[in-house]
């Protein structure tokens, strides 16, 4: 099972953007050290109360230059916000960098405000994914294309440099709405499914629906499934409890308010049920946010719900969640980081 850390880089109150870059960096090197799989970076705009994270692929470049052995993954690359060419360049660039330790993992965002920023209509969203992601994986594949499509047309490009990875980085995409998972799973690329926004038992059945699609486009094996998800381990069961608790509720609250209100954006969709998951996570109340949204405790509880979680869904790895909220001081954040490493993690290889 593969173990990774979701970072944000986050910016705690208190700090400058230098001061989280160097907490943030102490954390990715510590990772390194303590023998974690995956560091997994986050792509967050326009939110310097939360963190630094905007630009996921020159932080890859960067930790690719201070590690030697760890896997670095984008969760997620938001792909209709990207120009296809300057991308695939990119991740090629820094597929090179790592000597192929690259995972590419994409996706759309929720935040509707971001593309609002950015100036580019959330209801194009899905089209502008689909069409990014055909043209980066054949920018790796071909020697030289063509492509003419809604949203860009290119003749005759060839990609440089080309990745150490063939065909391409890993690539791995983010599912939210139910139908994502069926669509990724005829993709035939690994998924992402995530417990912030929903609860742990609603994922069995998606995760289901993701497995028989997969199955059914004839792809081999069954296609892996990542959990992004919560995970805090402390000394004992109070600390870990309790140590997270106002940064978690903090973060569901944010999360909850910004999805409330993008219910009406354009290009939402009623199956996303937005309204609702927004103002469930708005009240939720922190017994609930550690049954089904969290996996916290000292080592031995997480070893206990970690792998009931996995026996359920099937998992081939996590992308946990050691600062949600950005409000858990750095020296905790090291803290879990370490028995996760050291007492957690070897259970599962």
């Amino acid at each position: 099972m593969e173990f990774g850390m979701f970072h944000e880089f986050q910016q705690p109150p208190g700090t400058d953007a230098a001061e989280a870059f160097r907490q943030s960096f102490a954390q990715v090197d510590a990772a390194e050290r303590l023998g974690l799989d995956a560091m997994w970076l986050a792509e967050l705009h326009f939110a310097p109360e939360r963190s630094v994270l905007a630009s996921p692929l020159i932080l890859a470049a960067a930790i690719a230059e201070r590690t030697k052995r760890m896997k670095i993954g984008t969760a997620v690359q938001v792909l209709p916000l990207c120009h296809p060419l300057r991308l695939a360049e990119e991740v090629a660039t820094v597929d090179q960098l790592s000597n192929g330790r690259l995972i590419f993992g994409v996706g759309r965002s929720g935040f509707a405000h971001t593309y609002a920023t950015y100036g580019v209509d959330y209801g194009e969203s899905r089209e502008r994914f689909a069409e990014t992601l055909t043209i980066v994986k054949r920018a790796f594949t071909e020697e030289r294309f063509s492509h003419k499509g809604k949203y860009f047309a290119y003749d005759n490009v060839r990609l440089a440099p080309k990745s150490v990875q063939k065909p391409w980085p890993e690539i791995r995409v983010a599912a939210a709405s139910p139908d994502t998972y069926e669509e990724v799973g005829t993709l035939g690329h690994p998924i992402f499914v995530a417990a912030r926004t929903g609860d742990l038992s609603e994922l069995a059945p998606l995760v289901k629906t993701y497995r028989a699609a997969w199955a059914k486009a004839g792809h081999p094996g069954r296609g892996e499934v990542f959990l992004r998800v919560p995970v805090y381990v402390a000394e004992t069961e109070e600390a870990a409890r309790e140590e997270p608790r106002e940064s978690i509720l903090h973060l569901l609250r944010y999360i909850g308010d910004r999805l409330a209100a993008s219910a009406t954006a354009s290009g939402t969709r009623a199956i996303e049920n937005r309204a609702a998951r927004g103002a469930k996570m708005q009240s939720i109340d922190y017994e609930e946010v550690l049954r089904e949204r969290m996996i916290v405790g000292t080592p031995a509880g997480v070893i206990d719900k970690l792998q009931k979680v996995r026996e359920e869904l099937g998992l081939d790895g996590i992308l946990a969640e050691l600062n949600p909220g950005s409000l858990i001081p750095h020296e905790r954040v090291m803290t879990a980081l370490r028995l996760l490493c050291e007492e957690v993690m070897p259970r599962f290889k």
